[in-house]
């Protein structure tokens, strides 16, 4: 019996993406059933990069990208990139830099934590975090200040907390307003060419089900996810699930080789690596 494995997180725009195929709607040929694996970002960054995982379909940091691109393909679909929008470094007070503070970072192999290297240098301590506690950890004051993704860029102003630098202002500063990588999705290569075009394409037909169907597909992310304020995470699906996620474009996609260029000279990430796109 033939499953097809969906590897994704259990936040609300991953969930929102993947309505179509997990209720049925969308189905694939050629596989008897679909299982999916939820997981937050950095344990499946993990898991490709350090374990060596294949799965057939993966989320991933565009960070980890370049670490598996000997095994993966990388989707059109599927991506979060931000446009006027980002993940955020906040603290409890007032910051003017990082030089010497502790910041929580949400993984090692997340691209916030990457492009926070390359628009901040090595000044500040990094302390791993899972994403979630990230927020109270600023609050208790265990952290100088802390590094946003997920849902919390758009709830830190309900906590009280203060932008020490926003990531999507440096990146358009510096590139001119592309569009920022963030999260994709990855594609098996021992599937084939084919087989993973394929793929991509039903994802693409997943995302477009769950904007035809927004309010049940808003209440199914909410229902498998983490809770929170109904209007707030409709505002953040909207953020990053948009016409970019059905397909990055020639935009995107020269997004991605600028991060990655930038972060090969400096040594972040291999040298040389296969950047093939499905």
């Amino acid at each position: 019996m033939a499953v097809l494995r969906f590897a994704h997180t259990p936040d609300h725009d991953d969930a929102y993406m993947f309505y179509g195929i997990a209720t049925g709607a969308v189905r694939v040929p050629g596989f008897d059933g679909i299982e999916h694996i939820m997981d937050d970002i950095e344990s499946l960054n993990k898991r490709l990069v350090d374990e060596g995982w294949n799965v057939e379909v993966s989320a991933a940091s565009a960070h980890a990208f370049p670490f598996i691109s000997d095994r993966y393909y990388l989707m059109r679909a599927g991506a979060s990139m931000g446009e006027g929008y980002g993940p955020v470094v906040v603290s409890r007070t007032p910051l003017k830099n990082l030089k010497g503070r502790k910041v929580a970072i949400p993984g090692k192999y997340t691209t916030a934590r990457l492009i926070l290297r390359l628009a901040a240098g090595n000044d500040y301590k990094e302390v791993f975090v899972r994403f979630d506690k990230i927020p109270s950890m600023i609050i208790s004051g265990d952290v100088d200040a802390g590094l946003l993704i997920h849902e919390a860029q758009v709830t830190y102003e309900d906590m009280g907390l203060h932008v020490v630098l926003s990531l999507w202002d440096w990146w358009k500063g510096l590139t001119g307003g592309l569009p920022m990588p963030l999260g994709v999705d990855v594609v098996y290569k021992g599937l084939g060419v084919e087989l993973a075009s394929l793929l991509r394409e039903k994802l693409q037909e997943s995302i477009a089900y769950a904007w035809k169907h927004h309010e049940e597909a808003l209440e199914y992310a909410i229902s498998v996810t983490r809770s929170g304020s109904r209007d707030k995470l409709d505002k953040f699906i909207r953020m990053y699930v948009n016409e970019r996620t059905l397909d990055m474009g020639s935009n995107g996609i020269k997004a991605h080789e600028v991060l990655y260029k930038m972060a090969s000279q400096e040594g972040f990430i291999p040298e040389n690596f296969s950047f093939e796109v499905v």
